[in-house]
């Protein structure tokens, strides 16, 4: 059993396994792209049904961008609450069923990726041999299936749990910002923009901490075989065997992602330049959805890479109690 020492060691190792299970890459970024489809198919229909209410024009309610469309439909739907609590509800259903979707997944997802921490060996070593990367080659169909039934109803249970925390999350960033406008006693504009961009920016502080912390519940769950419970207090126990290790993988994680972002805005800014030019945006439209699949699937790959790091770390730290067997999730 190697036991990766540094952090860089444990991102390598997290990228090659990824690399060598490609396909968790691939259903992680159709599965991703299906939940955000179904997120925008009630915003559309609510706009549909707010032009059936008022008589008005697709185009006109549709103005804008995604926030100010979803803002006018809920003004527009507000006016009637018999159709407000019907298009509740059915927003409510579809993002429910994405969600569940993502959990099930997830399950497959980590249970190939744990199976594959398990047998690869030393892939992280110089040079890298066929034979140690066909090891860790543990993808299939059968394994990440039974993986995503297996863990499904506990990762459905964290993920349960992880939305009450985003609740009472948004409800503190709200309290915060609403106290702190109060306290300033101001009606600026500037004011009010900078008390928003303030509980935003901590909200996003908060919830991607959370994010890292289910994640390594959701490890523990895999690896050890055990209920929420139990995998809610290994998280801090792991943390505090190796607080710098998992601080540099998530730093590490989060300037990765950040770099991704910058240049997939660059990226799109140009095609956005470049459709402006006459026939070239016959051409552009293809070249931009390729960029966009790139662009997923590489956000997938670099949050996978992370996921396998975390992996290797954590069985790093649990030695023997990580030998005791592998969980059915992960044979």
């Amino acid at each position: 059993m190697t036991h990766p020492g540094r952090a860089r060691t444990a991102l390598k190792r997290g990228a090659l396994l990824v690399a060598a299970n490609w396909q968790v890459v691939a259903i992680q970024s159709v599965a991703d792209t299906t939940f955000k489809l179904l997120a925008v198919v009630p915003i559309l229909g609510g706009a549909l049904l707010a032009t059936l209410l008022l008589d008005r024009d697709v185009g006109e309610i549709l103005a804008g961008n995604l926030r100010d469309t979803l803002f006018r439909v809920a003004a527009t739907l507000a006016a009637h609450p018999f159709a407000l609590a019907s298009y509740l509800v059915g927003f409510l259903t579809v993002v429910a069923g994405g969600v569940v979707l993502m959990f099930l997944v997830k399950g497959g997802t980590v249970s190939v990726l744990a199976r594959a921490d398990r047998v690869a060996g030393a892939i992280e070593r110089p040079p890298l041999r066929m034979a140690t990367f066909r090891r860790g080659m543990q993808f299939s169909i059968e394994r990440f299936t039974r993986g995503a039934s297996y863990l499904f109803r506990r990762y459905l249970g964290l993920g349960l749990l992880l939305t009450g925390v985003y609740t009472v999350t948004a409800a503190l960033c709200l309290l915060l910002a609403w106290g702190l406008y109060r306290l300033a006693a101001g009606d600026r504009p500037v004011l009010v923009g900078s008390v928003a961009a303030l509980a935003f920016a901590l909200f996003f502080v908060m919830t991607t901490i959370v994010n890292v912390l289910y994640l390594l519940a959701q490890i523990a769950v895999a690896v050890r075989d055990c209920g929420v419970t139990r995998a809610i207090a290994e998280v801090p126990r792991f943390i505090r065997g190796v607080t710098w290790k998992v601080m540099r993988v998530f730093l590490v994680t989060v300037l990765l992602l950040i770099l991704a972002t910058l240049l997939s805005l660059v990226a799109a800014w140009g095609f956005y330049l470049v459709a402006y030019v006459p026939l070239a945006g016959i051409i552009v439209l293809p070249l931009q959805l390729g960029a966009w699949m790139l662009r997923s699937l590489l956000f997938q790959y670099l949050g996978l890479t992370a996921l396998g790091a975390y992996l290797s770390l954590y069985r790093s730290f649990a030695g023997d109690r990580y030998a005791e067997g592998p969980s059915p999730a992960a044979l």
